[in-house]
């Protein structure tokens, strides 16, 4: 989401919007973070994730209007599932390479078998292999931080919203440095900074309560995953502003759609997962 640097026409309409909107949808969210089925949860996170690669089609779809961009619905959920059927290390290679296989083999053959127009292939194979890891790695990333610890997750969504939260808010009053311009004209470095701060603190709290100490490896992966937010929330504005759109649906009154409000998850969640393999191996199984 923009860290705002003025507050823009209408924003005490636009704010209570936002307000309402987190108050029905926080409890959800919370809700499903901790059902107990692995299976009921990875449903659960695919419906969001796969609703927010609809709107990626829908926003996408004036560049390659006759491209087959829907079948991205069926793959992202079906790459995310074999991802997460494949945990054991061992494995890793024969998956990386199934999964490379997928996105060069399978999505070239299906743009040439659909009959794409020529004038659109190249945005086709652009669309359909950035779209495919786009989604379905963050869907497997935020499985198996929960299949390692549903509090991963309530981590992951802490470091993100409080920090954007933080963001729009500082950026709205105090926001004065514009951050990228040609991309985002609304989000400031003031905003950035509160956000990647309170990302942190959240981080610390958490560490605190959870863990009983402040655990500095998590201190630096969770540094490291609140910057990866805001790089995910800006290529998800580059996206927009590419095709001239303002936001990726109207479904979440205040936020915009569901990729607006999830784009900062899609890279921070795989940041996290790596992160947490790597640095925390006794948290991540």
């Amino acid at each position: 989401m923009d860290h705002v640097t003025h507050p823009p026409a209408g924003a005490p309409t636009s704010s209570m919007q936002r307000v309402l909107t987190a108050a029905v949808g926080i409890p959800i969210i919370v809700g499903g973070i901790f059902l107990r089925s692995d299976v009921w949860f990875f449903l659960f996170a695919a419906f969001f994730i796969t609703w927010a690669a609809f709107e990626y089609v829908g926003i996408a779809r004036s560049r390659a209007p006759h491209a087959p961009l829907s079948v991205l619905l069926v793959l992202v959920p079906l790459s995310a599932l074999v991802m997460t059927l494949s945990p054991s290390p061992d494995r890793v290679p024969q998956l990386l390479l199934g999964l490379g296989t997928l996105l060069s083999v399978g999505i070239g053959s299906l743009v040439l078998l659909s009959r794409t127009p020529l004038e659109e292939t190249m945005e086709s194979l652009g669309i359909l292999g950035f779209g495919l890891p786009y989604f379905a790695v963050p869907l497997a990333s935020i499985y198996s931080l929960h299949h390692s610890d549903p509090w991963l997750v309530f981590l992951l969504f802490a470091i993100v919203w409080f920090g954007d939260t933080a963001a729009f808010y500082v950026g709205s009053r105090f926001g004065r440095h514009k951050m990228a311009p040609t991309i985002s004209p609304q989000k400031s470095w003031e905003g950035a900074v509160a956000g990647f701060v309170t990302g942190l603190a959240a981080a610390a709290v958490w560490s605190a309560l959870r863990l009983g100490r402040l655990e500095p490896e998590l201190l630096a992966l969770a540094a490291v995953t609140a910057a990866a937010a805001q790089v995910g929330d800006l290529v998800e504005s580059m996206l927009k502003r590419s095709v001239g759109a303002k936001d990726s649906g109207r479904s979440l009154p205040g936020h915009g759609g569901v990729l607006d409000r999830c784009d900062a998850l899609l890279f921070a969640a795989p940041v996290l997962q790596l992160g947490a393999w790597l640095l925390l191996p006794g948290l991540a199984r």
